[in-house]
């Protein structure tokens, strides 16, 4: 039976299995100054007499006597709600277990809805917040999460999903992102609160970032964005819609830049939203200019400087000086060394003959403000000499003449050996795929490298009576592409039941009798399974045979295959990806992403390349039919039948071995991050894999 015990009557019992302290007592007390303690505790009899222990309660006990600590109740006075337990202490034990073992709180989808409801009768979140001793934060990140898009709450209300999870689909609003990223992720067991939040944020932009600077918030919200609070980190707000916030930076800076332009007589100012030239200078050449010279005063106090020092050295070598006396020298020595470096270190002087030939970049700063860089480039050559303002002209990108067109990257760098590889494996998979449709093609392909015997058949790309042909090798947990399983279902449709006998004899008869159709089709298949990736391991060209039977069939390789970060974009650098956007949308499309991370700027080509983006219909069209140089069969040209001579087999063998054998060991950069700065002279570095030119 429940009766009423004052409070100051009341003590905590060592009986109560709860021996961690209660947490968050002001929610607590909160709770009882707005409706009193609502549950009953559970006491047992103690001395002196009429005093009670308390068995389980002890949070409700707490935030009372804080109320009364407080002054807020008079302990002596207030009826507190209790049942009086007897028994051993093992008893008592056992009571105090059930009751806290046994109590199930709400769930976070619970408290959500609860909430929610609440507040649609009693609109005033901090009355709330104050009632259940909870911040206003708190509960607008409940009301955050009930307005969750409705396949993540009752994944959350379900357990599918921790609270932690839904709370990073909750660090934005906009339920349709909320939706994608859930799609993406609804078949991995793997995902985690990081990877949730790491993608909704890929889609936004930090307030404090440059960009957003350079914007500010009322010319963005004013062009219909939209700015988030993430009510679960403090990281605070975001920019949901971060294309148009480049659109309208990018639009403050072009004008500027050509402003700047105009006024310093520049052939051309191109604006990138970034402090760093790396990508930006690839296909520039820049040009050294020469320091003012100095004048006849200053020359004269620079060599006075050197005779001083000169005489500051022979005198501080006497090694009986004293310390004070060295230290004096020392001194002077270090303040004319510096005054010496500051006579010496000139701007370098841009002649006005020189001024309309070249230009330079207008960079964006961490804080938001645009800056005009110094350094000058030219988009062809400049022949110059010392003395006339052009000491040498240094080239940004690697000289990748001697390779083909299909190993070398959008900007001019090489691909590494290794991605190479991948693409050359996929794209032969699509010419295979395709040439499962032409039997009589696979015919006449097949007759001609087999018939063909005055020169090595392996040069005609197959391996027709060897089996499999010796690939790159791949990665293991790559998935099937879609001409790889185009092929596996072909196989599949086939009458195999000749195959069924152990001796060959009755295999081949078995063979022999079926229909020509089906001898055509297992041509057809067993020459698409013999089609070799590259002509030879070290080789970055492709077959010019296989160019061709693409040709005859009208080969789209964009319609098979698509880039992807796993497959392509994560495995360059970030000045090829710039370069890319600068191919299929110009350069300000590209400008656009300059200040991005490499992360990011393939998480958003992934989307424009498939289709996915909201863009331009002329980007959108390049951007659907692109495909790199090393998945293209139409880049190759015809080659004479000289190329396919042994000797000059042989030869190229040899001079790829010894290249490989004289090349630097370099990392491959599909296995690191290329996402550093290349700095401001926009050199390439060195740790792609150059690709050897066989052939």
């Amino acid at each position: 039976m429940t009766q009423t015990v004052p409070l100051a009557k009341l003590k905590r019992s060592e009986k109560n299995v709860r021996t961690t302290p209660p947490r968050n007592i002001e929610a607590m007390a909160s709770s009882i100054r707005a409706r009193g303690i609502m549950q009953n505790l559970l006491v047992t009899a103690a001395r002196p007499k009429g005093t009670y222990e308390i068995i389980a309660g002890d949070r409700r006990y707490l935030g009372a006597m804080m109320l009364a600590d407080a002054g807020e109740i008079d302990a002596a006075t207030y009826g507190v709600p209790v049942k009086i337990v007897s028994g051993d202490d093992a008893d008592l034990r056992e009571v105090s277990l059930t009751e806290n073992f046994q109590r199930e709180p709400m769930t976070a989808a619970e408290e959500c809805v609860a909430f929610q409801h609440f507040l649609k009768s009693d609109g005033d979140i901090d009355a709330v917040a104050n009632r259940f001793g909870q911040t206003r934060r708190f509960i607008e990140g409940r009301l955050r999460l009930a307005n969750l898009a409705e396949p993540i709450f009752e994944a959350l209300s379900e357990g599918r999903i921790t609270l932690e999870m839904a709370k990073a689909y909750g660090s934005t609003e906009d339920q349709a992102k909320q939706e994608r990223v859930f799609q993406q992720y609804a078949h991995s067991s793997y995902v985690n609160a990081d990877q949730i939040r790491r993608a909704i944020v890929n889609d936004t932009m930090k307030a404090s970032d440059p960009v957003a600077v350079l914007v500010g918030t009322d010319a963005y919200v004013a062009a219909g964005g939209k700015v988030e609070c993430d009510l679960f980190s403090e990281d605070g707000d975001r920019w949901s819609d971060p294309e148009l916030a480049r659109t309208l930076a990018a639009a403050i800076m072009e004008a500027e830049a050509k402003r700047v332009g105009e006024e310093q007589g520049l052939a051309w100012v191109r604006p990138i939203a970034t402090t760093s030239l790396y990508g930006a200078t690839a296909d520039l050449h820049r040009v050294t200019l020469e320091p003012a010279p100095l004048g006849e005063d200053e020359a004269a106090r620079s060599d006075a400087i050197v005779a001083r020092c000169e005489t500051l050295e022979e005198l501080m070598a006497d090694e009986e000086m004293e310390e004070t006396a060295y230290a004096a020298l020392e001194e002077e020595f270090e303040r004319l060394r510096e005054e010496y470096q500051t006579l010496h270190s000139r701007p370098p002087v841009l002649s006005d003959e020189m001024r309309g030939k070249v230009g330079t970049f207008l960079t964006l700063g961490r804080d938001g403000k645009m800056t005009l860089e110094t350094t000058y480039f030219s988009e062809t050559p400049l022949q110059g000499s010392a003395g006339d303002g052009t000491s040498g002209l240094t080239r940004s990108a690697r000289d990748t003449s001697s390779l083909p067109p299909e190993a070398v990257a959008p900007g001019g760098k090489p691909l590494s050996a290794r991605l190479h590889d991948e693409l050359a494996v996929q794209r032969r998979d699509i010419l295979a795929a395709s040439i499962l449709a032409d039997p009589g093609l696979a015919l006449d392909y097949m007759l001609f490298a087999m018939t063909d015997q005055s020169r090595s058949y392996s040069r005609y790309g197959t391996t027709v009576t060897a089996g499999r042909p010796q690939d790159p090798q791949m990665p293991k947990d790559q998935p099937a592409t879609q001409a790889q399983l185009a092929i596996a279902e072909a196989r599949e449709s086939l009458n195999s039941d000749w195959t069924t006998s152990s001796s060959p004899v009755e295999r081949f008869e078995a063979f022999r009798a079926l229909d020509d159709d089906a001898k055509a089709s297992w041509l057809a298949l067993t020459v698409a399974s013999s089609l070799e990736a590259k002509p030879d391991y070290s080789s970055a060209k492709t077959n010019p045979l296989h160019a061709r039977l693409a040709s005859i069939l009208e080969i789209d390789v964009a319609k098979w295959w698509r880039p992807t970060s796993a497959n392509f974009f994560d495995r360059v650098s970030k000045g090829t990806l710039l370069a890319l956007l600068t191919d299929v949308g110009g350069p300000v499309l590209a400008a656009r992403y300059v200040g991005s991370k490499k992360g990011e700027i393939s998480t958003s080509c992934e989307k424009l390349f498939a289709g996915e983006a909201i863009t331009e219909a002329e980007t959108k069209e390049a951007a659907l039919a692109w495909v790199p140089d090393a998945m293209r069969f139409d880049v190759v040209v015809a080659v004479a039948d000289a190329e396919f001579d042994e000797s000059v087999d042989d030869e190229t063998s040899e001079t790829a071995q010894d290249d490989v054998t004289s090349g630097n060991d370099i990392e491959d950069p599909a296995d690191g991050d290329s996402d550093e700065a290349e700095g401001a002279l926009g050199s390439v570095n060195d740790d792609d894999h150059a690709l050897i030119a066989a052939e």
